[in-house]
């Protein structure tokens, strides 16, 4: 018998491979699973400016990894995406990279898509996800083999760099820094959705969430996690179907969301209009390539309020919030009633 394979280490590196993670664990490093995403998003309260930077490193059956990437940018509707033949992440810590085109680590981001599409930009004074916490931000991260994973894993930080968007070089120093890691097998559920938010009037303040279809095997439900950054330091979690569900009410232009526990209740509004939405692509791992799947606003509006035990704690509202609502089918029809090709991947807003 090899006892090897039954080691404390091999049995983590499998349990790992499988997209989950010990209670208390490290998500940020690479799983080895179909896909690793990886996403920053830089806010300018004072200007009204957004700028996302995105790496998917995708991991076919066989063959080498390649990546998907892409810069876009609010006001003035700046897309630029491409699938990267090379692609790699870090096994050890957050990291990605794309040969030239792109870099991403705790630290800084560096994208390269051509004259007129590059970013370059340092985090400083990092409020990071703590580590504390059980389960990072569901404790579906401790289930083997499902879907989808989701992690915030940086709820504010400070940029010192810029973006050059078409014929304009954006400054981005001070900006506010949120970035996130999604991870998972290939397939995308029906529908998901998203959002994030800086911009309120404390600028320490940060609303995240994320849903959908979770499923491993035949075992499938639909879960949403909520997070709020509140002024004063402290993190509100919701998500977890027993003790802290979250319902989620949304379309291509509305989001709703309200969730609570024993201790906290937290409702988000958000609306957009679905034409000043970019579609963005989604990795298909095997076959090496992206298709449409994501509608996202850069600049919708969100208020939140927060409760402790029914007492108002805190309640504001953002102009800059990114909005999200995948799937597949979604995103072709408006590529459709954009005329885009039915082959695009992408597109930007028509407002």
């Amino acid at each position: 018998m090899n006892t090897a394979s039954f080691s404390p280490r091999s049995l983590l590196s499998r349990y790992r491979a499988s997209g989950a993670d010990l209670p208390f664990g490290n998500p940020l490093a690479a799983h080895g699973v179909a896909m690793e995403g990886y996403f920053w998003r830089f806010t300018l309260p004072d200007t009204g400016r957004v700028v996302i930077a995105l790496c998917g490193v995708n991991r076919p059956g066989d063959g080498a990894r390649w990546a998907t990437l892409g810069l876009a940018a609010h006001p003035g509707g700046f897309l630029r995406t491409t699938a990267h033949p090379e692609g790699s992440a870090d096994p050890h810590r957050l990291g990605a990279d794309a040969g030239d085109a792109f870099h991403g680590d705790a630290a800084r981001v560096r994208m390269d898509l051509g004259e007129d599409a590059r970013l370059d930009v340092r985090v400083t004074s990092p409020r990071p996800w703590p580590r504390r916490r059980f389960g990072a931000s569901s404790v579906f991260h401790s289930v083997p083999a499902l879907n989808q994973y989701w992690h915030p894993w940086l709820l504010d930080g400070v940029a010192e760099g810029h973006a050059i968007l078409g014929d304009e070089k954006w400054d981005l120093t001070g900006a506010h820094v949120y970035a996130e890691k999604n991870w998972g097998k290939e397939g995308f559920p029906d529908s998901w959705w998203w959002g994030q938010a800086h911009g309120f009037a404390d600028p320490g303040a940060c609303v995240a969430f994320g849903g959908g279809q979770v499923h491993a095997g035949p075992l499938s439900t639909e879960v949403t996690a909520l997070v709020v950054a509140l002024p004063d330091g402290r993190l509100v979690r919701l998500g977890n179907p027993v003790t802290s569900p979250v319902r989620a009410t949304v379309g291509d232009e509305s989001w709703v969301l309200r969730g609570r526990n024993a201790r906290w209740s937290v409702e988000v509004v958000a609306s957009a209009p679905l034409g000043a939405a970019h579609v963005l692509p989604v990795p298909l791992p095997s076959e090496r390539r992206n298709v449409a799947g994501s509608i996202e606003h850069l600049a919708g509006s969100l208020s939140v309020t927060v409760r402790e035990r029914d007492r108002l704690v805190w309640a504001d509202e953002s102009p800059l919030a990114a909005l999200e609502h995948g799937g597949l089918d979604r995103a072709r029809a408006e590529l459709a009633r954009r005329g885009a090709p039915a082959d695009a991947t992408d597109a930007p807003p028509v407002t």
